[in-house]
């Protein structure tokens, strides 16, 4: 089948049984995610092989595994569908017609993951809106959220837990990392326990901060004292200059850790951090949304951006 014969068989259907199949693998959770029977999703898959001309999954009892190719073609399918749900999106927010201003409290190890993906949707929807970012830790910017300073809090979370007048929304999920500069002593150790992590200097969180609590459970955890040779820095640039020019080790999100690592300027350690801070989420006032068009479309805003963020997975 040539590319344009493909492009006229295929359909929103095929893509999005595709797509689902390579997360949910079972019929019955693909039929149940898009409300359709389990025979529909069968004759989907049945059409989708008979327009690609080969397997696209193989069965072993009543799971279902993609193909190679079949892979491939969910990834191309999230794709789509997402250019796709990225269109509505656009054509609503503009047809909307909001303008106004957001204030933003964020963590500084959320900030550059997910803010300038949502920053620029926002704005390119509503460019007389006007925005502001506000950079710290959870426990100096919930203050200014509850009292109206800041329209949203977007942080990693420890323990998390209801808050009186406050709505949450969990964001995405990605694992913080422990690591060093390219020509750290540990920086090509494998066999690496904590025990030998402890002494060098380490670029943590501010003392009164959550992150630093979690930070201390964690080397509680593995039966350690917290370091006491420590660097409290929010600065991402400062501390990324630290890592290069000094023994350190630091925390870093995954995705923006193989950044650096893939540049060559830091390694990234084998310390299971445990799901330290893994979890981010965003913070507003209790019907702040209800009552403000522009403060709604920037949570939608957030909301694409999470989901495009899993559509191309970190690193």
């Amino acid at each position: 089948m040539s590319g344009k014969e493909f492009q006229k068989a295929i359909t929103l259907r095929h893509l999005r049984v595709i797509a689902a199949l390579a997360d949910l693998k079972l019929v019955a959770r693909v039929a149940e995610a898009l409300n359709v029977t389990q025979p529909a999703v069968s004759k989907q898959i049945v059409e989708l092989e008979k327009i690609v001309g080969v397997p696209v999954v193989t069965r072993d009892r009543n799971r279902l595994y993609l193909t190679p190719i079949g892979h491939r073609l969910a990834d191309h399918a999230r794709l789509a569908l997402n250019q796709l749900a990225r269109a509505a999106f656009d054509v609503e927010a503009m047809a909307s017609g909001v303008s106004g201003s957001v204030s933003i409290g964020a963590v500084s190890s959320v900030a550059p993951t997910l803010l300038p993906g949502a920053i620029a949707l926002f704005k390119r929807s509503t460019p007389q809106a006007s925005v502001s970012v506000l950079e710290g830790h959870f426990v100096e910017l919930f203050p200014q959220l509850e009292a109206g300073a800041l329209d949203f809090l977007i942080a990693r979370i420890w323990q998390p837990q209801e808050l009186p007048g406050i709505e949450q929304m969990s964001l995405f999920s990605e694992p913080v990392v422990v690591v060093a500069g390219r020509d750290h002593p540990l920086a090509k150790r494998k066999d690496l326990a904590w025990s030998d992590a402890v002494a060098f200097p380490w670029i943590l969180p501010q003392s009164n901060s959550v992150a630093r609590q979690a930070v201390d459970a964690l080397f509680a955890s593995h039966g350690l004292t917290p370091p006491s040779n420590t660097i409290a820095s929010l600065s991402l640039a400062l501390n990324l200059e630290l890592l290069r020019v000094m023994p350190a080790l630091g925390l870093l999100p995954q995705g923006l850790a193989q950044t650096q690592a893939a540049r060559g300027d830091m390694v990234i350690l084998a310390l299971d951090t445990r799901g330290l801070l893994s979890e981010a989420r965003c913070f507003w006032r209790t019907d702040q949304i209800a009552q403000n068009g522009t403060l709604a479309l920037f949570l939608k805003c957030l909301q694409q951006t999470t989901v495009e963020m899993e559509t191309i997975p970190f690193g």
